[in-house]
Protein backbone atom coordinates (compact mmCIF):
# COMPACT_ATOMS: atom_id res chain seq x y z
CA UNK A 1 0.00 0.00 0.00
CA UNK A 2 2.60 2.69 0.72
CA UNK A 3 4.29 2.06 -2.77
CA UNK A 4 0.67 2.70 -4.29
CA UNK A 5 -0.02 6.13 -2.16
CA UNK A 6 3.91 6.95 -3.18
CA UNK A 7 3.20 6.61 -6.67
CA UNK A 8 -0.11 8.57 -6.35
CA UNK A 9 1.81 11.50 -4.89
CA UNK A 10 4.28 11.70 -7.41
CA UNK A 11 2.15 11.48 -10.18
CA UNK A 12 0.20 14.20 -8.28
CA UNK A 13 3.31 16.03 -7.89
CA UNK A 14 4.01 15.77 -11.27
CA UNK A 15 0.79 17.25 -12.73
CA UNK A 16 1.16 20.10 -10.58
CA UNK A 17 4.33 21.29 -11.57
CA UNK A 18 3.24 20.75 -15.73
CA UNK A 19 0.58 22.82 -15.21
CA UNK A 20 2.52 25.24 -12.76
CA UNK A 21 2.93 28.54 -15.62
CA UNK A 22 -1.16 28.15 -15.23
CA UNK A 23 -1.15 28.39 -11.75
CA UNK A 24 1.41 30.75 -11.20
CA UNK A 25 0.21 34.20 -10.79
CA UNK A 26 2.83 36.16 -9.10
CA UNK A 27 2.96 39.55 -10.49
CA UNK A 28 -0.36 41.96 -8.88
CA UNK A 29 -0.27 45.72 -8.75
CA UNK A 30 -1.72 48.34 -6.67
CA UNK A 31 -3.59 51.15 -8.84
CA UNK A 32 -0.95 53.56 -9.62
CA UNK A 33 -2.15 57.67 -10.22
CA UNK A 34 -0.39 58.67 -13.77
CA UNK A 35 1.30 61.74 -12.62
CA UNK A 36 2.78 59.35 -10.15
CA UNK A 37 3.97 56.67 -12.65
CA UNK A 38 5.56 59.31 -14.81
CA UNK A 39 7.68 60.91 -12.04
CA UNK A 40 9.00 57.27 -10.87
CA UNK A 41 9.50 56.25 -14.39
CA UNK A 42 13.14 56.75 -16.53
CA UNK A 43 11.27 56.78 -19.99
CA UNK A 44 7.75 58.07 -20.89
CA UNK A 45 6.78 57.91 -24.64
CA UNK A 46 4.36 57.78 -26.78
CA UNK A 47 4.86 54.95 -29.40
CA UNK A 48 3.24 52.48 -32.14
CA UNK A 49 4.44 48.66 -31.49
CA UNK A 50 5.31 47.95 -35.18
CA UNK A 51 7.44 44.39 -33.88
CA UNK A 52 7.87 41.47 -31.51
CA UNK A 53 10.45 38.52 -31.28
CA UNK A 54 11.48 36.84 -28.62
CA UNK A 55 15.08 37.37 -27.40
CA UNK A 56 17.57 35.76 -24.84
CA UNK A 57 18.85 37.61 -22.53
CA UNK A 58 21.92 36.06 -20.25
CA UNK A 59 21.52 33.35 -18.16
CA UNK A 60 19.62 32.32 -14.44
CA UNK A 61 22.06 31.37 -11.73
CA UNK A 62 21.91 27.53 -13.05
CA UNK A 63 22.39 28.19 -16.34
CA UNK A 64 19.39 28.43 -18.00
CA UNK A 65 18.52 31.34 -21.07
CA UNK A 66 16.52 33.84 -19.64
CA UNK A 67 13.96 34.73 -22.49
CA UNK A 68 12.36 38.66 -22.68
CA UNK A 69 9.98 39.92 -25.19
CA UNK A 70 11.56 42.40 -27.77
CA UNK A 71 8.95 45.05 -28.78
CA UNK A 72 9.78 46.96 -31.24
CA UNK A 73 8.41 50.33 -31.57
CA UNK A 74 8.27 54.05 -33.57
CA UNK A 75 8.51 56.64 -30.85
CA UNK A 76 5.68 59.41 -31.79
CA UNK A 77 6.56 61.45 -28.48
CA UNK A 78 8.79 61.78 -25.72
CA UNK A 79 7.82 63.00 -22.33
CA UNK A 80 10.36 61.94 -20.12
CA UNK A 81 13.51 59.97 -20.68
CA UNK A 82 17.07 60.15 -22.46
CA UNK A 83 17.64 62.68 -25.14
CA UNK A 84 17.41 59.25 -27.89
CA UNK A 85 14.84 57.92 -29.49
CA UNK A 86 13.49 54.62 -27.73
CA UNK A 87 13.58 51.88 -30.00
CA UNK A 88 12.76 48.50 -28.60
CA UNK A 89 10.72 48.03 -25.40
CA UNK A 90 11.33 45.02 -23.55
CA UNK A 91 9.56 42.84 -21.10
CA UNK A 92 8.99 39.10 -19.63
CA UNK A 93 7.26 37.05 -21.53
CA UNK A 94 4.22 36.15 -19.25
CA UNK A 95 2.13 38.24 -17.15
CA UNK A 96 3.03 35.85 -14.17
CA UNK A 97 6.48 36.81 -13.77
CA UNK A 98 5.06 40.66 -14.53
CA UNK A 99 5.55 40.65 -18.70
CA UNK A 100 3.44 43.05 -20.47
CA UNK A 101 1.38 42.42 -23.86
CA UNK A 102 1.07 44.92 -26.15
CA UNK A 103 -0.87 45.05 -29.62
CA UNK A 104 1.95 44.54 -32.72
CA UNK A 105 -0.08 45.97 -36.07
CA UNK A 106 1.27 49.37 -35.77
CA UNK A 107 -2.44 50.89 -35.57
CA UNK A 108 -2.93 51.30 -31.91
CA UNK A 109 -1.04 53.99 -30.24
CA UNK A 110 0.65 53.66 -26.23
CA UNK A 111 1.40 55.88 -23.58
CA UNK A 112 4.38 53.58 -21.91
CA UNK A 113 6.50 54.55 -18.99
CA UNK A 114 8.98 52.42 -17.59
CA UNK A 115 12.90 52.04 -16.78
CA UNK A 116 15.56 52.74 -19.30
CA UNK A 117 18.35 50.69 -20.43
CA UNK A 118 21.36 51.81 -22.23
CA UNK A 119 20.71 52.08 -26.59
CA UNK A 120 17.75 53.47 -26.74
CA UNK A 121 15.75 51.06 -25.49
CA UNK A 122 14.03 50.50 -21.84
CA UNK A 123 12.73 47.95 -19.88
CA UNK A 124 8.32 47.31 -18.90
CA UNK A 125 6.42 45.09 -16.01
CA UNK A 126 2.99 45.42 -15.56
CA UNK A 127 3.08 47.78 -12.65
CA UNK A 128 4.84 50.71 -15.23
CA UNK A 129 1.50 52.83 -16.75
CA UNK A 130 0.79 51.36 -19.69
CA UNK A 131 -2.25 52.76 -21.59
CA UNK A 132 -3.83 52.67 -25.02
CA UNK A 133 -3.40 56.32 -26.09
CA UNK A 134 -6.97 57.19 -26.74
CA UNK A 135 -7.96 56.37 -23.62
CA UNK A 136 -6.54 58.76 -22.14
CA UNK A 137 -8.87 61.94 -20.82
CA UNK A 138 -7.65 65.03 -22.24
CA UNK A 139 -6.47 66.11 -18.67
CA UNK A 140 -3.86 62.93 -18.64
CA UNK A 141 -2.46 63.97 -22.13
CA UNK A 142 -2.13 67.95 -21.08
CA UNK A 143 -0.83 66.38 -17.62
CA UNK A 144 2.24 64.67 -19.35
CA UNK A 145 3.08 67.51 -21.81
CA UNK A 146 2.63 70.13 -18.71
CA UNK A 147 1.87 69.68 -15.36
CA UNK A 148 3.01 66.03 -14.34
CA UNK A 149 6.83 66.85 -13.95
CA UNK A 150 5.90 70.44 -12.12
CA UNK A 151 4.24 67.80 -9.07
CA UNK A 152 6.74 65.47 -8.89
CA UNK A 153 7.94 66.77 -5.18
CA UNK A 154 3.96 65.63 -3.90
CA UNK A 155 3.80 62.04 -3.08
CA UNK A 156 0.25 60.79 -4.37
CA UNK A 157 -1.68 59.21 -1.55
CA UNK A 158 -4.69 57.20 -2.48
CA UNK A 159 -8.41 57.46 -0.21
CA UNK A 160 -9.23 54.96 0.94
CA UNK A 161 -12.59 56.37 2.46
CA UNK A 162 -14.45 59.25 3.75
CA UNK A 163 -12.73 61.32 5.42
CA UNK A 164 -9.68 61.68 3.89
CA UNK A 165 -6.52 62.81 5.42
CA UNK A 166 -2.84 63.68 4.49
CA UNK A 167 -0.25 62.89 7.28
CA UNK A 168 2.98 65.59 5.45
CA UNK A 169 2.72 68.65 3.59
CA UNK A 170 4.31 66.74 0.64
CA UNK A 171 1.48 64.33 0.46
CA UNK A 172 -1.68 64.89 -1.99
CA UNK A 173 -4.69 63.15 -1.72
CA UNK A 174 -5.97 61.05 -4.66
CA UNK A 175 -10.06 60.34 -4.45
CA UNK A 176 -10.63 59.25 -8.36
CA UNK A 177 -10.55 55.18 -7.25
CA UNK A 178 -12.87 56.17 -4.30
CA UNK A 179 -15.30 57.79 -5.46
CA UNK A 180 -15.67 57.41 -9.20
CA UNK A 181 -14.43 53.86 -9.29
CA UNK A 182 -11.85 55.10 -12.21
CA UNK A 183 -8.31 55.44 -12.27
CA UNK A 184 -8.88 58.79 -13.68
CA UNK A 185 -5.26 60.75 -12.11
CA UNK A 186 -7.29 64.60 -12.60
Amino acid sequence: MPLAVNGILCTLALLVLWRSEELAEACSCAPVHPQQAFCNADVVIRAKVVGEKEVDSGNDIYGNPIKRIQYEVKQIKMFKGPNQDIEAVFTAPVSAVCGVTLDVNGKKEYLISGKAEAGGRMHVTLCDYIMPWDTLSNTQKKGLSQRYQMGCECKIVRCPSLPCEISAPEECLWTDLMIEKQVYGR
